[in-house]
């Protein structure tokens, strides 16, 4: 049920070889090496048979399993016929925005070559995952889950489950990414999916004029009387999915990255981009199996009943298949239902998490904010002749030279610090406008959602504070219902339509971050833009250096020619730039003590 990575053997001479040449090259936290190819695959989770992303054979992907503090090294070969990259949602990056794997710190890897992320999951523990961040590609697969799991010297806050499951539930569509991001482009809206896919196959069939025979689905084992960690993340592009199992209850530990408040709840709404951990315990009868729902959420068309996502959990002493209705979903009519779930969601501040020191050890309610940010969002609309979508009234324009690396080498005019902190009385425009974060500072950000369907909202390298969502339009009278003591730490956000919902910052991570619309059709359109944070003082306590491997792109590409010959790939095998001889060395020594114990 849950992919698993091989690893390629090492010859003992390699290792030999290593320790010969590179004495004192080994840091003290482990290293962790994964060899990806990226390619299409033709399968058919809906009964049509349709090229998808495929990593190692895989769809989904491989789950990155890794625990805190370890260094995580992800070689890539792109197979693709168009370039590529990864982007690791939630991940934070600390002090290496380089490793982020978007279009504003990275070029993309062109078709044919490889390249090596390099990180360390510093100080993180929880439920995330990857995906492709360029060309609309995530509509047609390349995601997986990633876990970091706490440290044995950290206690968790719950009981040890009995099993650990991840499901990854999404809507898909029978076009390809090329077809969608074309319609996209001409302003065609995406429509209703075809069908809601849990880890990549399509529904049990649990109405036969609904659901075509003979679809592969998923289908859970389970032991009764035993407790489970589900760890749930909607991958799609543009559906909120309401995830419920008939007769069980969730209760709810933690999402992206924080240990929660406990709370059971009969279902929960997982907007796009979101991720969150429950804990089911299997204490029914089995009678028969149980539906697993990952049903649309804020639709009101008929057209919409076949896109639903059914999985099977089966008790090992079931007495029967699944049958009968499926769990009735939230009433569609309440406004507040999902809103007011979102609002119950809270940091658990007692609980230990990454590092020895409780959570709430942060108190985020009595730093004073230096920057405030409202950020209004606008359904697309034409501007010179083509479809866009705008926060603040700019859609953002991606340079062909990385802000970061524009940045690094001092080029001038590729983007600009005076992205507005308001809406401007101006026309929509297209424009590479940023905002100026100031290191250790804390920024306010309340996103006003103008559109008429649920928007999420995420931030690369952080963890924001949630502190208040509602209705209307925000005001500084609002900060009064801020939760300014428990607010959860995560990274996205929704925020409803004719709504606003605020976030806080502590900006202590420097580099270029990405800020983004999740939903893909919103992002691909326009709606992001890249918060730069500058520690004044140049050091590499803060910020990472240039990697050896970088990719140069362009107003740099003359300086990729070297490179080019390194990196570049042909067959099954290729040279890994892994960007420093201790890399290397700590590499080679953890495979061969793998291989070897």
């Amino acid at each position: 049920m849950l992919n698993t990575v091989s690893v390629t053997p090492v010859c003992v001479w390699w290792v030999l070889f290593a320790v010969y040449l590179l004495p004192g090259a080994f840091g003290d936290d482990p290293y962790a090496f994964f060899d990806w190819t990226v390619e299409y695959l033709t399968v058919a989770p809906l009964g049509v048979n349709q090229q998808v992303i495929a990593i190692n054979g895989q769809f989904p992907g491989p789950l990155l399993n890794v625990t805190t503090n370890w260094n995580v090294m992800v070689n890539v070969k792109n197979k693709l016929d168009e370039p590529l990259l990864l982007t690791w949602n939630g991940i934070q990056h600390r002090k290496n925005s380089w490793q982020d794997g978007v279009l504003g710190t990275n070029c993309p890897i062109p078709a044919g070559w490889n390249w090596t992320y390099q990180f360390q999951v510093k100080d993180q523990i929880g439920s995330f995952f990857y995906f492709p961040s360029v060309n609309f590609q995530r509509a047609t697969g390349g995601y997986g889950g990633i876990i970091i799991n706490n440290r044995a010297v950290i206690p968790l806050p719950f009981g040890a489950p009995d099993g650990d499951i991840t499901l990854l539930i999404s809507d898909w569509y029978t076009k390809s990414h090329k077809e969608l991001r074309k319609d996209t482009e001409k302003g065609v809206d995406l429509g209703v999916p075809d069908g809601i896919l849990f880890n990549g196959l399509g529904p049990f069939r649990y109405d036969d004029a609904l659901v075509p025979d003979n679809l592969p689905y998923l289908k859970i084992d389970v032991e009764p009387g035993k407790t489970y960690r589900f760890r749930v993340h909607n991958v799609g592009i543009s559906t909120s999915l309401n995830f419920r199992i008939h007769n069980h209850n969730l209760l709810l530990v933690e999402t992206e990255g924080s240990y929660t408040v406990q709370q059971n709840y009969t279902d929960m709404d997982i907007h796009v981009g979101q991720s969150y951990s429950f804990l089911v315990t299997m204490d029914q009868n089995a009678s028969s199996d149980y539906y697993i729902c990952a049903s649309p959420r804020f639709i009101n068309s008929s057209a919409w009943s076949r896109a639903m996502g059914v999985a099977i959990l089966h008790y090992t002493n079931s007495q029967g298949p699944a049958s009968g209705p499926l769990p009735d979903p939230p009433n569609e009519l309440d406004t507040y239902y999902s809103m007011n779930q979102a609002r119950s969601i809270r940091w658990n501040v007692s609980a230990g998490a990454a590092r020895p020191n409780p959570q709430g050890s942060f108190k985020y309610g009595q730093i004073t904010v230096t920057d405030t940010y409202v950020i209004l969002n606008r359904p697309a609309e034409l501007i010179d002749g083509k479809w866009h979508t705008t926060l603040n009234g700019i859609s953002y324009l991606a340079p062909s030279t990385p802000l970061k690396l524009a940045l690094q080498f001092n080029i001038p005019g590729v983007y600009k610090l005076d992205f507005p902190n308001k809406l401007m009385n101006r026309p929509a425009k297209l424009d590479t406008s940023i905002i100026n974060g100031t290191y250790k500072s804390f920024m306010e950000i309340i996103f006003q959602n103008n559109d008429s369907t649920v928007q999420t909202y995420h931030m690369d390298g952080y963890a924001f504070f949630v502190v208040g969502m509602d209705y209307g339009i925000w005001t500084e009278n609002s900060r009064s219902t801020y939760n300014k003591w428990d607010g959860v730490a995560r990274s996205s956000t929704q925020v409803f339509p004719g709504a606003w919902t605020a976030i806080l910052i502590y900006l202590d991570n420097v580099g270029i971050w990405n800020l983004r619309a999740e939903n893909l059709d919103s992002w691909y359109l326009g709606q992001e833009v890249y918060v730069n944070v500058v520690n004044p003082e140049i050091t590499d306590k803060t910020e990472l250096p240039l990697p050896d491997n970088t990719i140069y792109c362009g107003l740099l590409s003359p300086m990729q020619q070297d490179q080019a010959q390194r990196v570049k790939f042909s067959g099954a095998t290729t040279d890994l730039p892994l960007g420093g001889r201790k890399i290397l060395a700590a590499l080679i020594v953890s495979l061969f003590v793998t291989l070897f114990r």
